[in-house]
């Protein structure tokens, strides 16, 4: 809320100019500075004295380089690659001390200083004398000034901050309100730090609720009247569209300003005719300016809103009248660089532009809430916000004293961000645990004050007889399974078969409420060390730096461009089928992923397509992810990834709107071989399609027998101009390869012996005889360091032209085709120093690095070798593509492209057997 004094001109005769009347004086600049390590500030009456070290602010001791620099080195142990290094730490009070003077016209106003932003205990001073505290985390933290200034003399204001832990919000110091996971635990003032004067009868705590249905608003606020004397006065309202600011809308109200504060309602009723919506297709804004006028005072605010409304309808969102799906990331409050959010709407937009180029319309703000600036710019943009409680925690209602804090905290959110559109969801906290009785009382509470959000208890929690199902208050349940089953891909990749008819319709389906799948995705991403270069400013990159040095350390340095990219590219294959069952779910309202950018804490947790600075790793393309990103997207259910050219491919196509209009758009089918050859295509004319999700009773089919050789083929599905695709692997049925001359066998001592007579030798041991570790489909999940107890592989890396896959087409990473023999090998650990060649490398974890391999070939003596440790000997007849591969490698050692360069003893070979 912005105030507007109407103050009349004061007419100034001296020099002849005229003089406007100072509504805000800024403090930023050079502050007295001082640590309080050993909290004595208070009882030594630091507020009576000056502070010897100086510092700039706004901002942090972080910016200035104060505190106790980092011991840590770029090694690779946990303490460094839990995430980016603090150059310099400091937890405790700190204090700021300045002189300042506020102009002679000040006397008689009420005067506050604003502090936008502070980590997390405030105390005041004004010339020695304690004006209050504060102890947000959300919120500015505001000071009544009013009755300890000598306008037009100098005096002094010194601020004690102290960053230590307050209240019990957060398990293990996760929450990311209060962390140095991401944002860090800083100390200092960001954003706003003014004072702001206005007159003694001021309007405060405006609260605009739009009413679309009824094309009015309904106006809420106080009239604080500091005069001390009693009079009437008249409210005046005036609402302008910005795009139209000729022709207000104007209402107005007399009240009696008889006591000191005074809560005052007032509707609005809009032009029926002109009334715009905002959303993200439209973020139509408009302003409101109330004014009050009376006993000689005047003052004034504005606000800017949207005309908006967000509901449930059983199981759907509505936004406006329409079915909504979110299509969201999370923001961990993740700014590399300083450590703490941006406070300019700028920086935000930014933000939010390339989430929206990347086919979003939805941020969560995952245990904390971001500034005003961030609000502001998703006003304009047209995104939709979910905000949250500075909460994470397994004890809800053990400490009253926390409870009581979030209350406020709460009311605060209220008070200074309750009036954006963009502020359509609101969380209690993160997967919080503890008494659910408080948590559904709270939720009630919050609702009847404030119905322009949509509410959820908790996003998602594990505690035992909740998680499942909704809370009673749930306008919206956040989960990743219900009491039927798994709703988001990392329960169901790596257990079950692939197959893309699948949806969650059997698992949401019997859910009263909208169903949000719970942060997605989770894929890790190999780090580029490279980027450790990005990292300029308040954190080290220890953990880049560490990870590429034991990369060099092993000789291994050069493979990790590849390595980023292969896992890169595999954990898009992964979010885009995350998503697309998402959206073939009827009763899903929406996705949030974990995440489209880097997670940097939690153990280095690189699960982004985009790095931690938004810019994109380069392994997938904005242009590929919007085909299954955005309002509209063609999908495509069928029941498998390989096919032999004896089946008959068959498809059902889905279109789900999430658009702003119905839509009537012809609906075609494509198959497209590697070349772009168009093998079929079928048109099914015009299909309409209104707004929601769309099953269609039409099916596609296409006959395999015409393709002989193996092939990777790419569906298309178009719908006007959208356009999505899949890619499928089509193997001959029975065709066989000549395997003359070749020894194909499980045993060692047989492949010994065929080798030391020069033989072709494939070996394929049985899985169970071999050491290594287990053979995985999926990436590590989130983090190796934060979850160390799982077998720690991150997909496959090829040279897609190797010779050995000529009959076996794949790309150069890990895809749906290789799902069976994944799951069925064991990975070989190989010495640094191997000297054979590798077919299928293993991408290891960034804490271990390993070089593994599934495949490899090398010389041993007169003979050559290829030595596979993915099982293609077992029930080939049930597994096409083992029994493909088999072929291929097969094919390739009796061509003439057989000629391994590298040459091993059998003594290499024998230490993979058990």
């Amino acid at each position: 809320m912005r105030h507007i004094l109407l103050l009349l001109l004061v007419i100034v005769t001296m020099a002849g100019c005229q003089s406007k009347e100072i509504k805000e004086l800024s403090l930023a600049g050079e502050w007295q500075f001082r640590l309080d390590s050993a909290d004595v500030g208070v009882d030594s009456e630091w507020y009576e004295q000056n502070l010897p070290g100086s510092i700039n602010l706004p901002g942090t001791l972080d910016d200035a380089g104060f505190g106790t620099p980092t011991s840590l080195e770029p090694e690779l142990k946990k303490e460094v690659l839990l995430g980016l290094t603090r150059k310099y730490d400091y937890v405790g009070p700190a204090w700021y001390s300045r002189e300042f003077t506020v102009p002679q016209n000040w006397d008689g106003k009420q005067v506050e200083l604003n502090l936008e932003r502070v980590i997390w205990k405030t105390t005041v001073w004004v010339d020695g004398q304690e004006v209050g505290g504060g102890e947000s985390l959300v919120a500015p933290h505001r000071f009544d000034f009013s009755e300890y200034l000598k306008p037009g003399q100098k005096q002094r204001l010194t601020i004690r901050i102290d960053n230590r832990k307050q209240y019990d919000i957060s398990v293990k110091l996760l929450a990311h309100a209060y962390t140095n996971a991401t944002q860090i635990i800083w100390n200092g003032v960001i954003g706003d730090l003014k004072l702001e004067a206005s007159d003694k009868l001021s309007i405060e705590k405006l609260q605009v609720f739009p009413d679309l249905e009824q094309k009015k608003l309904n106006l809420s606020f106080e009239v604080h009247n500091n005069t001390g004397e009693n009079f009437e006065g008249d409210v005046k309202v005036e609402v302008f569209s910005q795009n139209d600011n000729a022709n207000p809308v104007k209402a107005s109200k007399s009240i009696n300003a008889n006591v000191k504060r005074q809560l005052v309602s007032l509707t609005v009723e809009m032009d029926d005719e002109e009334v715009v919506a905002w959303d993200e297709f439209n973020p139509h804004l408009y302003d409101l300016h109330l004014s009050f006028e009376g006993g000689g005072y005047n003052d004034a605010v504005s606000e800017t809103f949207g005309m908006r409304s967000i509901k449930r309808e059983g199981d759907q969102m509505m936004i406006n009248g329409r079915p909504l799906f979110l299509r969201g990331t999370l923001e961990c409050c993740i700014f590399p660089l300083k450590g703490y959010p941006p406070m300019s709407k700028k920086e935000w937009k930014e933000l939010m532009i390339t989430a929206r180029d990347w086919g979003l319309n939805h941020l969560r703000f995952h245990s904390w809430c971001p500034p005003e600036a961030a609000f502001e710019a998703a006003d304009e943009i047209g995104f939709y916000l979910q905000a949250e409680l500075p909460y994470w925690n397994l004890t809800f209602g053990e400490d009253s004293a926390t409870v009581r804090f979030l209350k406020e905290e709460a009311q605060r959110m209220i008070d200074e961000y309750g009036n954006h559109p963009s502020f359509c969801f609101w969380s209690m906290g993160n997967e919080i645990e503890g008494d659910f009785e408080q948590l559904n009382d709270l939720v009630h509470s919050l609702k009847s004050r404030d119905n322009r959000h949509l509410y959820c208890v908790t996003a998602f929690t594990f505690q035992e007889g909740h998680g499942k199902a909704p809370e009673p208050y749930d306008d919206f349940f956040i989960t990743q399974y219900t009491d039927s089953g798994w709703v988001r891909g990392q329960g169901v990749f790596n257990v079950e078969y692939p197959s893309f008819d699948k949806d969650y319709q059997a698992t949401a389906g019997h859910l009263e409420v909208p169903l949000i799948t719970h942060e997605i995705g989770q894929y890790s991403v190999y780090p580029d060390p490279a980027e450790a270069a990005k990292y300029t400013g308040n954190l080290l990159p220890l953990n880049f730096q560490a990870i590429g040095n034991d990369m060099e350390k092993n000789g291994m340095l050069e493979m990790a461009p590849d390595f980023h990219k292969a896992t890169g590219a595999f954990a898009g294959v992964l979010y885009k089928e995350e998503i697309e069952r998402a959206l073939k779910t009827e009763p899903v309202s929406g996705f949030q992923l974990l995440d489209l950018h880097d997670f940097p804490g939690q153990g280095t947790a690189l699960v982004g397509l985009l790095d931690a600075f938004w810019d994109p790793k380069g392994a997938v393309s904005k242009v590929w992810f919007t085909r299954f990103s955005s309002p509209v997207v063609p999908l495509l259910r069928y029941e498998k990834a390989v096919y032999e050219n004896n089946e008959v491919f068959k498809a059902i196509p889905q279109v789900v709107n999430y658009s702003n209009n119905d839509l009537s758009e012809v609906l075609t089918c494509r198959v497209k071989s590697s070349s772009g050859e168009q093998l079929f295509e079928e048109n099914v004319g015009v299909k309409d399609i209104p707004v929601g999700n769309q099953k269609l009773e039409e099916s596609f089919s296409f006959d395999f027998s015409t393709i002989d050789e193996a092939q990777q083929l790419t569906l298309e599905l178009q719908y006007g101009e959208f356009v999505n695709a899949w890619k499928i692997w089509v193997y001959p049925a029975g065709k066989s390869v000549d395997t003359t001359d070749l020894v194909v066998t499980r045993s060692f001592t047989e492949a010994r012996q065929a080798l030391e007579h020069g033989k072709k030798v494939l070996l394929n041991p049985d899985v169970e005889s071999l050491k290594g570790i287990e053979g995985m489909f999926v990436p590590v999940f989130w983090s190796p360091v934060h979850f160390p107890d799982q077998p720690g592989t991150m997909g496959l890396l090829m040279d897609e032209n190797h010779k050995a896959f000529k009959i076996f087409p794949t790309s150069y990473h890990s895809d749906w085709q290789w799902w069976d023999l994944c799951k069925r090998s064991k990975t070989l650990e190989l010495p640094y120093d191997f000297d054979g060649e590798i077919i299928v490398q293993v991408v290891d974890n960034f804490a271990k690095n390993r070089l593994l391999a599934d495949v490899f070939e090398a010389r041993i003596g007169d003979g050559k070798l290829i030595f596979c440790s993915m099982d293609i000997s077992e029930d080939l007849d049930e597994r096409p593509v083992a029994r493909q591969l088999r072929k291929s490698l097969q094919k390739y050692m009796n061509s003439e492209d057989f000629t391994p360069e590298k040459t091993l003893k059998w003594e290499d070979i024998e230490q993979f057997e058990l």
